[in-house]
């Protein structure tokens, strides 16, 4: 039981889209059933995300000065992370947009240097708090909804109604360590 604990607290500290090879599969697969997207829709949002962020690895100045991050759910886009300036923020934003099939981008980059190891492991730790105190609230479904830390502040993105909103704002902002908590849903019914 300890280890399945370990497995699934890995899992939920990924930021990417769930599919994770080797040992954190079956608990890949168990965040996956408590989404209740069609696999269609999941493996879109994996794609969307990887392609954006291969389109700004591949681009010198992008990849030579900034830390940008790049989570998709229902085909909205969240970029976080660092650069160096304001136009590099919106040339990774242009970038971007070039994806199929993105409905929104929310740009959060700010413009300052790389945060350290230090706090991208804090803001790690934050969101596997966030998303293991939602996993054992009754009634909410955690998996509809993703959860970004970037220097402290979270990001909740998801298809959720206005009630399990709330919920998942309390949850995350009673965890040390967090700044803010900004919300990206998609609101159902």
């Amino acid at each position: 039981m300890k280890n399945l604990f370990i497995i699934l607290a890995f899992a939920l500290s990924l930021q990417g889209c769930f599919f994770v090879a080797g040992a954190a599969a079956g608990a890949a697969g168990v965040a996956v059933v408590y989404d209740h997207r069609k696999l269609e829709k999941i493996l879109l949002d994996e794609r969307i995300a990887k392609s954006a962020s291969d389109k700004l690895r591949e681009n010198p100045r992008i990849n030579e000065s900034s830390h940008i991050e790049v989570t998709c759910f229902n085909q909205v886009v969240l970029l976080t992370g660092q650069t160096t300036n304001p136009e590099l923020k919106q040339l990774a934003e242009n970038i971007v947009r070039t994806v199929p099939d993105i409905k929104r981008i929310y740009n959060q980059v700010n413009v300052k240097g790389p945060t350290s190891a230090l706090t991208q492991a804090s803001d790690s730790w934050i969101t596997t708090k966030i998303k293991t105190q939602m996993l054992a609230t009754k009634g909410l479904q955690s998996g509809t909804i993703k959860v970004v830390t970037e220097n402290g502040v979270v990001y909740l993105m998801g298809i959720v109604n206005r009630d399990q909103a709330e919920t998942a704002v309390d949850i995350a902002r009673q965890v040390h360590g967090v700044q803010r908590v900004m919300k990206i849903f998609q609101y159902a019914g």
